[in-house]
């Protein structure tokens, strides 16, 4: 992931960390996606943290236009997927709304809500609860409603003090020219608004009255706070796709930001190549996408296609917004195909033409196409537990299905021997199977191990060329052996990249694969010597306990269940005490 966070883009967004099964198991929001992503991978943090890091294995993002459009975009998306690692946020609250109630004296409250009836006059949501309560305050200020709850029989306080329309002092109310001037003020008209309420700040800060000046500072905060535009979410509640695209001349970038009952809760992204035509292959692929699901009610794209062109597919679904919430959405979702395009191309495309660079300098010194390769590496210590492993490179990338583990049989430290070995049964068994031969074979070693290999494969009647991975004295890759000759390489060339990867690779899985065979002869070879524990009790016991220490910890009665008996039990409580 390193390279991926190199390129990280430093807008606000959101990031949904996936496990090895690619499951989101922590969704979070930045201000500075770069810095805040990039920080879970450095410095020290506490235990709960350095668990999620263990697991993380990839992650995602969404941009966004401000840190506000985040907040409520990481509500949404930890409500869709309930990861592991959000357990404060996974529970039955929701962002507060700013609500006028339905019914014939209407109230102006903050409103919380799971699911929202469509039928409510919603302002909202809002990230921040203390900030919608302060505008709530100002609101009640300047365009009242009614406060008193339940109505009294006489004026209450609020009505004294111009804060209440008072339905207790009056039978009829026309609370209209009020609401009016609340939904324009909520749907962002407060230039006004703001301009008196900083000349009564200045003017309190004059007259030296500093805490009415703070109260209205914070007041004016709270203002800009809860009106800033959040286009994550539209307080209509309907179903929409906002779909877009980016291309260069050779991939096609695809972004959909999936919007159910008004919020967007999800994103569909993905990277295709492209052949002839990227406006075809885009809607050959959007086409195909909305035959699996059921089409949203609106589809919204921008003006790369045509209109016409669009309503062919999808008939009166297609909107191609100009201006407004959803053109402003439509944009971030080119937006994030752009970021997607250009992370990928500095990630994969990139990293893909360096590995064509390395093979081609491989196909050049072999005079052959490689598209397959097997690599070999014995280990033992000692004479102690000796074993090979074979790792498969296969179009294009390591093959890991393909890897394979030997027991070697005929030799314990005579390392040509044991390549001779591995490398017949391995060849012979492709032979007998009919079963496709690689291209090239790479074995760890010099000239030595070269030639036993050449020795297998002229036995063996086939043309597969040998080379060696020549190492230096501290076990590093220095160069290759190939027909005799051994050719040193300089440490930046293609080929060096290419062949140490695939000396690091399979020396990796034959070390590991022989510490564990090591490990489980060491913890084996005290049960060898003891009467009665043939192979097929010590098959019994090694199963039922993991250690020597389990066994030495063991009951006697812990023994019998599993068969032992007490002769045999005697034995090994005697034989590792």
């Amino acid at each position: 992931m390193k390279d991926k966070l190199a390129i990280l883009p430093t807008d606000p967004g959101c990031y949904l960390m996936l496990n090895e099964l690619g499951e989101v198991i922590y969704v979070g929001k930045a201000k500075n996606l770069k810095n805040r992503v990039s920080s879970y991978f450095r410095g020290a943090h506490n235990a709960k943290t350095e668990k999620l890091i263990s697991e993380i294995r990839d992650f995602n993002y969404v941009v966004t236009n401000s840190e506000q459009e985040s907040l409520i975009l990481e509500y949404n998306l930890i409500k869709k997927y309930a990861p592991l690692y959000n357990i404060k946020l996974i529970d039955d609250k929701s962002y507060p709304y700013i609500e006028i109630t339905d019914e014939k004296d209407p109230m102006l409250v903050v409103s919380r809500y799971i699911s929202v009836d469509q039928n409510k006059k919603l302002f909202g949501p809002y990230p921040n609860s203390k900030s919608a309560r302060e505008t709530l305050k100002l609101l009640h200020r300047l365009y009242p409603l009614r406060r008193c709850n339940p109505i009294d029989s006489k004026p209450c306080l609020y009505y004294h003090m111009g804060l209440c329309l008072g339905p207790c002092a009056h039978e009829h109310v026309d609370y209209k020219p009020n609401i009016e001037k609340i939904t324009k003020f909520l749907k962002g008209e407060t230039k006004e608004v703001l301009n008196d309420l900083e000349k009564i700040m200045n003017e309190a800060s004059l007259n030296l009255e500093f805490e009415k000046a703070l109260e209205y500072r914070d007041m004016i905060q709270a203002v800009k706070d809860t009106t800033e535009k959040q286009i994550m979410s539209l307080n209509d509640f309907k179903d929409r796709d906002f779909i877009s695209f980016a291309f260069n001349d050779d991939d096609l970038a695809i972004q959909i930001l999936i919007m159910r009952q008004g919020r967007i809760l999800d994103t569909h992204k993905n990277i295709i190549s492209y052949m002839t035509d990227p406006n075809e292959t885009f809607l050959s692929y959007i086409k195909n996408y909305y035959d699996k699901f059921l089409l949203p009610d609106e589809l919204i794209f921008d003006q790369q296609i045509p209109i016409k062109t669009l309503q062919m597919y999808f008939k009166n679904k297609v909107i191609v917004p100009k201006i407004g919430d959803k053109k402003k959405l439509i944009d971030l979702a080119y937006k994030n195909a752009l970021e997607d395009l250009t992370h990928y191309f500095k990630l994969y495309r990139a990293k893909e033409e360096r590995q064509n660079e390395q093979v081609e300098a491989l196909e050049t010194i072999l005079e052959k196409k490689i598209n397959y390769i097997e690599v070999f590496d014995n280990a033992h210590l000692f004479g102690t537990a000796p074993i090979s492993g074979m790792i498969v490179w296969k179009d294009a990338h390591f093959e890991r299905k393909m890897y394979r583990k030997f027991h070697l049989k005929t030799t314990t430290n005579d390392d040509y021997q044991a390549m001779k070995e591995v490398l017949y049964r391995r060849l012979q068994r492709l032979l007998v199977e009919g079963q496709q031969l690689p291209d090239l074979i790479c074995v760890d070693g010099g000239k030595g191990q070269v030639s036993a290999a050449n020795e297998v494969v002229l036995s063996l009647n086939i043309n597969i060329p040998i080379l060696g991975l020549k190492k230096d004295r501290y076990h590093q890759l220095e160069g290759y052996v190939l027909n005799g000759e051994t050719t040193i390489l300089e440490k930046n060339s293609p080929l060096f990249f290419f062949l140490g990867k695939l000396s690091e690779e399979v020396h990796r899985f034959t070390i590991t694969f022989h510490q564990k065979t090591k490990n489980r002869k060491d913890y084996t070879s005290v049960l060898d010597n003891i009467p009665g524990l043939g192979p097929t009790r010590k098959k019994k016991l090694l199963a039922s306990f993991k250690s020597i220490d389990e066994i030495k910890n063991a009951s006697v009665d812990d023994l019998r269940t599993i068969g032992l008996p007490d002769k045999v039990i005697k034995g090994i409580k005697e034989g590792i005490s």
